[in-house]
């Protein structure tokens, strides 16, 4: 799952793009976003009754930006990365992340996913990654296990 040197760096590059165009079109579209009231309920996956999927170019994205060494396991169905109830690493964070929230639409929420995850499928075949869609804690504890 590692596109070499320069390569990272115009992978991490394009994943920023596709994160600030995410950005953009919840701020745009905040009658439908909802408004979240970082509660950090939804970090809690069992808790909230859902599942957080990330691809492999998101990963790549996180690891390259808080090093390798920093990539906490899941070990509950807690997130990680909420502690003590706040997003240690919210300028990361993955698209699914930030696409939801609890009092959206839901109609919208899902047509933004289908959108970011083809642009993320896309890159995966501009840089000759392996597309991968896979629940958080199996991504996170296979990249700690190596």
């Amino acid at each position: 799952m590692v596109a070499g040197n320069g390569a990272n760096s115009r992978l991490g590059k394009k994943v920023a793009e596709i994160y600030g165009w995410l950005d953009t079109q919840i701020r745009e579209n905040n009658q439908l976003t909802g408004q979240c009231s970082a509660c950090g309920k939804c970090c809690d996956f069992d808790g909230f009754d859902h599942r957080l999927f990330i691809t492999g170019p998101e990963l790549m994205y996180l690891t390259a930006n808080i090093g390798d060494e920093n990539v906490m396991p899941m070990t509950t169905s807690r997130c990680p990365y909420n502690i003590e109830g706040k997003c240690t690493v919210y300028e990361y964070r993955f698209a699914a992340c930030r696409i939801f929230c609890c009092s959206a639409d839901a109609d919208f929420q899902s047509e933004l996913s289908e959108t970011v995850l083809k642009k993320l499928k896309s890159l995966c075949a501009e840089f000759q990654i392996p597309y991968r869609y896979s629940d958080l804690a199996f991504a996170l504890n296979s990249f700690v296990d190596g």
